[in-house]
């Protein structure tokens, strides 16, 4: 009853009512009201979206305050010294490696931006999943890291909080989590088909409540002490739930209790550890009791069979029934029960920050762990859920001291192992290794959504989270049995995801599933492997090592029982004995122990060795195209492997592993299998043809290339075998710059790293950074012409070229074979380039570092007979030329032969059953000679057809005797023999009889092949006198060495070169170490007379004498070729490409040629013909129209405006050229006639048309064809033709119409030249009655229109077509002639004044610049005037007259004199007069004009003065007492010069595009006179002494007093202007200075954190894509819906209002600019690089990036010089949507 009548009152009074009563020290009645009114507001029957409880819960907490200063005031209480900001995806945070302790540590950026981190090695990364700042956590920072209030620990001197402040919280809040608990119970349906966002909605109801949970953790340590307690009070939780306040009936708990109990029986994991003995009968893995749902999941069709394990053990530590004691762990529960919805999750993350509350929770988490990893399984958005997870636990699991606390409390270890091992016994199958029935050895199933999207990942994260400390790595190597599950959980791996080799027909389907594979394998269990490696590199931790070993090898055993395992492989399988060759390595590494304490009996390592060499054989395979049935993926899988992320979990233990085998088995069994698994036992013969039943014969090669360069590899890498960790990123740096040159973080990313998180420093003691400016030079960012931009590169050093280039490093680490041929160009490059060789070279031979002591038995694989016999074979067939024989097999096999060399052993003396050598050194087998051999060969080869040998002799028979005794080799039988002695262990079948080559019939094809016969060959070589013929082969020479060339050898060269250079190489180094070889060398190179070589060889030496010559000639011809080429593009480029000389000037500017006799030629690049511009067949100039803003973004300061990158700083347009001639125009509309205002100024600052062209000119016709081509092309184009775009037929270059040129005869030329010396006066009369002619003109127009005329016409279409609307309507009546006319000469001043800008501004330069090259002003010109013939000037308004003529004044309100634009009224002038325009006349009209422009510039400088200084000069003579002033006569003459320059600059670059004058360089402070003289204002060239004065340029055509007096009456007889108005008009300044893009910041973060959270002016969002107008600086949304008008995005719509279609926009996101021109856009590139010279496009690597000056100068250049669309390739259309 009383609760009802408190809901009645207001909450605030009865807030403080409540509390007054409970802190009374009997505050019985309060505590009953207050409980009362709770269970009235906190009603589970209510709906959960009433929030009305809510209301009532802020106000009693607050205590009858309002909440907002409630929330003050407890924030004035904080006593945390952590930051534990919790952020969720996308939030931009920091990393610094330099103060994080784990390697997880991330900083907030307002931590991160107040603490100093100035020289560490930080990035800043977008978060995947969501995170914490670490800030003021030392078990995960170091303190000097902290930020300034984390490090003061300010949260220390809080004061401590009154008790009643927080007294209604502990009162309220418990009540509020029960409400919400309840809500979260009530709401719960087990999600299904039918009710898939069931548990969503649940949650949004809930929003309003978990918020204000959210909002509790941010008032500070205060309230999360409070928070914690009630989380985590057992006896609150007992009283609340066990129903003391529940108005829930007992039933309805109890029946969530049973759910509970139920929920957690089905998820019981059992396992047990059988004995391994040594009688092992059965197998003991691990097994789960499934529930009903789980048995029948997957069972779809088509699928493999799952397999099911079970045993009978329990273990305790999972099966406790989870009951819950307190809030927290119904909380978590409940969150794990709706998938980690992210408010809950931020919830609880946010109170990490209190200690008590860290320990409980953590411990929570874990015993919830397998339930949480059980939801996973079961969830639709596991991708979500994943992250969430890791979110919560890499907060927990990376401090150290937390984990080892969970470890040891609550087996962390053994849980996270046995869920492992739940997980993926939910999706095992048989293994397809050996056969699938009896096999009992079971796999995981790759193609599962468990594997396949990686579910595991964030039990896996967690795992080598928390191995990477050491002592819980150190319990988990101490926990045998432990140690036991992990092994059987890695042995679900072995022999995953197999790959048969198709070979009928291609594979229907690519399977994708090796990306999970491989993933499975690097994720699961190689990184927890190297995770616990790092903890085993002392000697103190050799015993965790050992029994690791042990554990492995175990496990091996058992599964090679478990697989039946048989000597024969013939499938891929890419298996995990990684986990014990990295720990053999360690332990002879780090450790100290001896390989052999590890190693198991011979018989095992042998079944170890099939698998690592079966997949080397593979890989051989692959590259030979015999997987090419089995669909691209196989190739993936072979780049994988290799591939340097993977390579050191995947390819280097492998060989690693086959390294061990070799130096601990028998050599001659080591070699055979080699061969025999590479499958070309078949090819070692001395027959010359030969039956392979395995592979077609262009498949031989490949893999013979493949299997020796494997064995130069297992003998010469030294990677794990004796380097130190230097010399390996040494290696490694230098193999990978040597392919290409490299960026510094493309060559981070390419070195395999040891798989802990990338540190700054890479394996070993020296930094990455100092092993780099070791090898390597740094190439600056650079520009081509091209305009691609490089990035900054390293390029190895000379002195790496010469003496660490190692190509069979290359060759193991090159993912494509283009690669290796990459790197040994450009070592051959770099050989001619020092001139050490010009030819071809082979790869060089390198020394390599010594062997560790273990591995010794490594070299006995170069000394054994086997290899020897194949060596012998190999050179022998190379020099007869067999088939399949190529440089690359020569060069491996010398590359072997010269190993052994290097590393001698001492020679074993051994009769054995052959005789071909007579021992095992490679040194004294070297001049072994080998006479006859016995071989088999079909009967169709050539050798069956010689005699046998004659009988005649003795010594011939005893040869018969021997052959027949022995003399045959085969090595498939030789493997068997050894592998029957080391099982056997006795040598009664040692002397099995030797079977000849067919005895291998294992694969029989079908078909039978023809007989084999046995033949015997004569051979008599050894492997020397076989060296010295193969290098008389290769140098083409008949005793190419003679008896003496040891003696006087040249060692040093020997580094460097071909085969030659190799073979003497060899010939030096034996002979230096054995003296008989000496002996021999010099006998064989002495025998003058060669050999007779076999009769096969005479036809190819004339062959190879004719391919000779042929080449000699072929080179010849080309040379001739080249050099033709050569020519003809240097004339190409002179005529058409901007190369400054000075020949080409008059030839580029095709109207305004000098006098010439006959008409002006044309070629036309489409139809190739040479001839005249008429008026029925036009040729056209090939140009480019665009519209332009860049002249209204000049400004008048020099210095560019700077980016705001505050709140403070803004920028104002109101000061560009662009605003001041609108404001000028407008201006004068409102006084003046419109007719006079459009004549007065020039539009087309903003949006004005600029015209360029690439000077090639081609037939109207032939354009017109070549359109309709274009638009029937199918092939993509990135332009579109439709809108007449289209590229120049001859240069590329972009355009989009043809400029009309006029027939014209050169011969006119002269009389229109002629200076004249007539007066001015009649002069001006003249030109007053050329203006009368307007309708003459000299184009003789019949009545029909003709073709020129109709193009022209066409053009002025496309002119007005290139612009907007807007910026051609400036008149009060859009449309009108005199619109039209405005618009017209508009177009020829946008072009003068463009071309100015191109120059620099002035005209000081002279001559042509780059710029003018593209100039068709002259054409142009002809095209508007043609077009201005239309409309005539009246004469009663023309200008002329006010410019001559003294006349009376009329009462039209026109514009003065004094207020309009002077070059706008030149080319009006020029443009309405008969052309071609006499020389005398132009002079004339630059004369008037010039007096005007003159009188103005008095007018607007006098109106600066004071009236006192104006008095003073108009008294004559008071000069004198004016000293001090500031208008000196000196400053006063600048004045007016800078004043009138403009108009001078514009009037000399006119007169040079019409009459083709030079424009004369000179100095800047004689520009005026320079210009003068040139436009003849000043009759000659001035003396250096004179000064000029710009007076002394008038020429008055009547008294100039009058004139100026008539011209100033106009202004002051306007009566209805104010006085400032018409100063305004008056006091233009025509100076602006050139237009510049913004100035940037130099530091890139600067711009990004202002931005990239600032919200977007139109919408009031923060967007998605910001980006950033570079001309004028406005803030956009790029692709943002929100700002869209009329289907158009706002980047393109603010590129149309701010450029006229050209817009420059900076992505703050990517760090990248992009260009959009019209209908276009491109990627441009950045401007801001890092350290190394590299741009980080997106912002992936996140590391500091700085301003590249060179590179933003480059894109003003382009913007300011219109040459986006030449410069840059990849357009595409945006279709408005940017």
């Amino acid at each position: 009853m009383m609760a009802a009548s408190l809901l009645r009152r207001d909450k605030k009074a009865t807030a403080a009512h409540l509390k007054a009563d409970l802190n009374r020290t009997d505050n019985s009645s309060g505590l009953r009201q207050l409980q009362e009114l709770l269970d009235a507001v906190l009603n589970p029957e209510k709906p959960a979206a009433d929030t009305e409880a809510l209301d009532w819960c802020k106000c009693l907490i607050a205590g009858g305050e309002g909440f907002e200063e409630f929330c003050k005031t407890v924030r004035s209480y904080d006593n945390a010294t952590l930051c534990g900001l919790v952020w969720t995806a996308n939030f931009v945070a920091y990393r610094c490696r330099t103060c994080g302790i784990s390697p997880c540590m991330s900083l907030c950026a307002e931590c991160f931006n107040n603490g100093d981190h100035t020289g560490h090695d930080f990035n800043m990364f977008r978060s995947q999943a969501g995170g914490a700042c670490d800030c003021g956590d030392s078990n995960v920072m170091r303190e000097s890291g902290f930020c300034r209030r984390h490090r003061l620990r300010t949260g220390e001197n809080v004061p401590s909080i009154p008790r009643d402040l927080l007294l209604m919280s502990e009162m309220v809040l418990p009540r509020f989590i029960l409400c919400i608990i309840q809500y979260l119970r009530d709401g719960y349906i087990e999600p299904g088909e039918n009710t898939p966002d069931h548990l969503q909605k649940v949650l949004q109801q809930l929003e309003p409540q978990i918020s204000f949970l959210e909002e509790l953790t941010k008032m500070g340590g205060a309230m999360r002490t409070v928070l914690t307690k009630i989380l985590t009070n057992q006896q609150t939780f007992k009283e609340l739930s066990m129903g003391k306040y529940l108005p829930l009936s007992l039933c309805w708990f109890l029946l969530i209790f049973s759910f509970l109990i139920i929920e957690v029986i089905f998820f019981v994991v059992v396992f047990a550890v059988g004995h391994f003995g040594e009688e092992v009968s059965e197998i003991h893995v691990v097994f789960v009791v499934f529930s009903q749902e789980d048995q029948d999941a997957g069972q779809s069709v088509g699928q493999r069979k799952r397999v099911k394990l079970s045993s009978s053990t329990k273990d305790p530590c999972i099966i406790e029934t989870l009951k819950h004691k307190c809030f927290l762990e119904e909380l978590l529960f409940w969150t794990i029960k709706y998938e980690f919805p992210q408010k809950m999750v931020t919830f609880l993350l946010n109170m990490l920050p209190d200690q008590d509350y860290k320990i409980t929770f953590t411990k929570t988490f874990v015993q919830h762990y397998a339930f949480i990893m059980k939801t996973l399984m079961k969830s639709h958005e596991s991708d979500t859920m994943s992250n969430r997870i890791v979110h919560i636990s890499v907060q927990l699991f990376s401090n150290e001291e937390l984990a080892r606390h969970v470890t040891e409390e609550c087996q962390l270890l053994d849980i996270m192992v046995t869920v492992l091992l739940y997980m993926m016994e939910s999706c095992l199958i048989k293994s397809e290794l050996q056969d699938e029935e009896n096999s009992r050895h079971v796999v995981v199933n790759c193609s599962e959504a468990l594997l396949k999207n990686n579910t595991y990942w964030p039990l896996v994260s967690d795992f080598i989270n928390i191995l990477s400390h050491q002592s819980v790595a150190k319990k988990f190597l101490e926990d045998h049995s432990l140690l036991m599950l992990w092994m059987s959980f890695v042995s679900f791996f072995q022999g995953m995801n197999l790959n048969k080799r198709e070979l009928n027909e291609h594979v229907e389907f690519e399977s994708q599933t090796y990306y999970a594979a491989f993933a499975a394998e690097l994720e699961a269990c190689a990184q927890p492997m190297w995770g616990l490696l790092t903890h085993c590199k002392v000697k103190e931790t050799q015993e965790y090592t050992k029994t690791v070993v042990r554990y492995c090898l175990e496990t091996l055993q058992i599964w090679f029982d478990a697989i039946g395992f048989i000597d024969e492989v013939n499938i891929k399988a890419i298996p995990l004995y990684l986990q014990e060759n990295t720990f053999f390595l360690t332990a002879v590494k780090c450790q100290g122990l001896d390989l052999d304490s590890l190693l198991p009996d011979q018989e095992m390592l042998m079944k170890i060795m099939v698998h690592p060499l079966q997949i080397q054989a593979c890989l051989s395979e692959i590259h030979s195209n015999m997987w090419v049935r089995n669909g691209l993926q196989i190739k993936g899988q072979a780049m994988t492997y290799v591939q340097s992320h993977f390579c050191n979990s995947m390819i280097d233990p492998d060989i690693y592993l086959l390294q061990v085998c070799a130096s601990r088995l028998d050599p001659d069994y080591f070699i055979s299998s080699v061969f025999e698994r590479f499958k070309v036992v078949d090819l070692l013969t001395m027959a010359s043809q030969h039956q392979n039943a395995v592979l077609d014969s262009e498949q031989e090669r490949p893999m013979l290339e493949g299997a020796l360069t494997f064995l130069v590899i297992l003998t010469s890498l030294r990677i794990h075998l004796g380097m130190t960790d230097d010399e390996i990123l040494r290696a490694e740096m230098v193999s990978q710059l040597c392919m290409n040159d490299r960026t510094h973080s493309a060559l981070l990313d390419l070195i395999p790293e040891n798989p802990n998180p990338k540190s700054g420093i890479v394996p070993g003691s020296c930094s990455f950074e100092e092993m780099l400016s070791a090898v390597a030079d740094f190439k600056a960012p650079v520009f081509e012409p091209g305009g691609s931009m490089q990035q900054g590169m390293y390029t190895p050093k000379a002195e790496v070229w010469e003496k660490e280039f190692d190509p069979i490093m290359v060759v193991l680490r090159t993912v494509y074979r283009r690669d290796v041929q990459s790197a040994m160009d450009r070592y051959s490059a770099f050989l001619k380039q020092c001139g050490i060789h010009t030819g071809n070279p082979w790869p060089p031979y390198k020394e390599r570092t010594p062997l560790h002591p273990c591995y010794k038995g490594l070299i006995k694989l170069l000394h054994c007979k086997t290899l020897h016999i194949v060596i012998f074979t190999l050179l022998y067939k190379i020099w007869m030329d067999h088939q399949n024989m190529s440089e690359h097999v020569l060069c491996m096999v010398l590359y072997l032969i010269e190993l052994g060399l290097d590393n001698q052993e001492p020679c074993i003396e051994e009769h054995c059953h052959d005789s071909w050598f007579p021992g095992t050194n490679l040194l004294s087998n070297l001049h072994h000679v080998i006479n006859f051999v016995r071989v088999r060969v079909p009967e169709t080869a050539p050798e069956v057809k010689r005699e046998a040998p004659p009988s005649t002799s003795t010594e011939a028979s005893s040869y018969g005797q021997n052959l027949r005794e022995a003399q045959v080799f085969s090595l498939v039988a030789e493997r068997r023999r050894k592998f029957q002695e080391i099982i056997n262990r006795s040598n009664t079948e040692a002397t099995q009889v030797v079977r000849p080559k067919s005895s291998s019939t294992r694969w029989v094809p079908p078909g039978t092949p023809p007989q084999l016969v046995t033949e015997i060959l004569e051979i008599r070589e050894s492997m020397l006198s076989l060296l010295i013929k193969l290098h008389q082969k290769l140098s083409s020479k008949q005793n190419s060495l003679s008896a003496s060339w040891l003696e006087d050898m040249d060692t040093s060269r020997h580094a460097h070169g071909d085969g030659i250079t190799a073979i003497e190489r060899i010939l030096t180094k034996a002979a230096t170490r054995s003296c008989q070889i000496k002996r021999s060398i010099q006998d064989i190179c002495g025998k003058v007379c060669p050999p007779v070589p076999p009769k096969k060889n005479s036809p190819t030496d004339k062959k190879t004498m004719d391919k000779e010559e042929r080449r000699q000639r072929a080179r010849e011809r080309q040379q001739k070729l080249l050099a033709e080429f050569a020519s003809r593009q240097k004339s190409f480029m002179e005529t058409a490409m901007d190369v400054e000389s000075p020949e080409t000037e008059a030839a580029m500017d095709l109207g305004a040629s000098e006098v010439m006799e006959s008409e002006v030629l044309y070629d036309c690049v489409i139809c190739g013909q040479s001839g005249p511009s008429t008026e029925d067949r036009p040729t056209g100039l090939v140009v480019l129209l665009q519209a332009s803003s860049v002249l209204g973004h000049r400004c008048k300061s020099k210095e560019a405006k700077n980016l705001p990158t505050s709140d403070e700083e803004h920028i104002y347009a109101a000061d560009t050229c662009g605003v001041a001639h609108d404001v000028r125009l407008t201006l004068m509309q409102r006084f003046f006639k419109d007719s006079s205002c459009l004549q007065s100024v020039s539009i087309g600052w903003d949006g004005g048309v600029y015209v360029q062209t690439c000077g090639h000119t081609l037939h109207i016709d032939c354009h017109k064809s070549y359109m309709e081509s274009l638009r029937n092309d199918q092939v993509l184009q990135g332009f579109s033709v439709d809108k007449g775009e289209f590229t120049c037929p001859l240069c590329r270059q972009f355009a989009n119409s043809v400029l009309p040129c006029r027939p014209g005869r050169g011969t006119e030329a002269g009389t229109w030249h002629t200076p004249t010396n007539k007066k001015t006066c009649v002069l001006v009369k003249e030109v007053e009655d050329l203006q009368e002619k307007l309708g003459l003109f000299p184009v003789s127009f019949t009545s029909t229109e003709s073709n020129l005329s109709k193009e022209m016409e066409l053009v002025i279409k496309d002119i007005k077509n290139t612009t907007q609307k807007k910026y051609m309507d400036y008149g009060k009546n859009p449309g009108s002639p005199d619109n039209d006319f405005l618009f017209m000469y508009s177009v020829a001043r946008t072009n003068l004044e463009l071309e100015l800008v191109h120059r620099g501004g002035n005209l000081c330069s002279g001559g042509a610049s780059a710029a003018a090259k593209r100039s068709c002003l002259n054409q142009l010109f002809h095209v508007l005037a043609m077009h201005m013939r239309l409309y005539s000037i009246d004469s009663a308004y023309n200008p002329w007259t006010k410019l001559t003529q003294v006349a009376q004044s009329r009462e039209r309100p026109e514009v003065p004199m004094l207020f309009r634009d002077v070059p706008s009224l030149l080319i009006i002038f020029v443009l309405t007069m008969p052309q071609p325009l006499r020389k005398e006349h132009f002079t004339c009209v630059v004369k008037m004009l010039y007096n005007l422009q003159f009188t103005q510039a008095l007018a607007a400088l006098s109106s600066k003065f004071s009236p006192e200084e104006r008095h003073a000069w108009s008294t004559a003579g008071a000069l004198k007492k004016l000293i001090s002033s500031v208008w000196s006569p000196q400053s006063i003459e600048f004045s007016l010069q800078q004043f009138c320059l403009p108009f001078l600059r514009l009037s000399c670059l006119l007169q040079h595009h019409l009459y083709g004058d030079n424009l004369t360089g000179c100095l800047e402070e004689e520009e005026f006179s320079s210009l003068a003289v040139c436009l003849g204002l000043l009759p000659s060239a001035p003396q250096p002494s004179s000064v000029v004065h710009s007076a002394s340029c008038l020429q008055w055509p009547v008294g100039a007093f009058d004139l100026v007096t008539q011209w100033c009456v106009e202004v002051t007889g306007l009566s209805q202007m104010q006085a400032e108005q018409s100063l305004t008009l008056l006091v233009q300044d025509p100076l602006w200075a050139a237009p510049r893009l913004l100035q940037l910041p130099d530091n890139y973060n600067i711009i990004f954190q202002y931005y990239h959270r600032k919200a977007c002016t139109a919408c009031k969002k923060v967007p998605k894509d910001p980006a950033l107008c570079l001309v004028c600086g406005a803030f956009v949304c790029l692709k943002g819906v929100c700002c869209k008008q009329q289907g158009t995005c706002e980047c393109v719509l603010h590129s149309q209002h701010c450029g006229a279609a050209t817009g420059i926009f900076l992505l703050i996101n990517a760090s990248v600019i992009i260009i959009i021109r019209g209908h276009r856009f491109c990627l441009w590139g950045s401007v801001y690089l890092d350290a190394h010279g590299e741009e980080d496009r997106d912002l992936r690597r996140g590391k500091p990036l700085f301003l590249c000056e060179e590179r933003y100068r480059v894109l003003e250049q382009q913007w300011v010089s219109h040459t986006f669309d030449h410069i840059n390739k990849r357009w595409g259309p945006h279709y408005n949507g940017l």
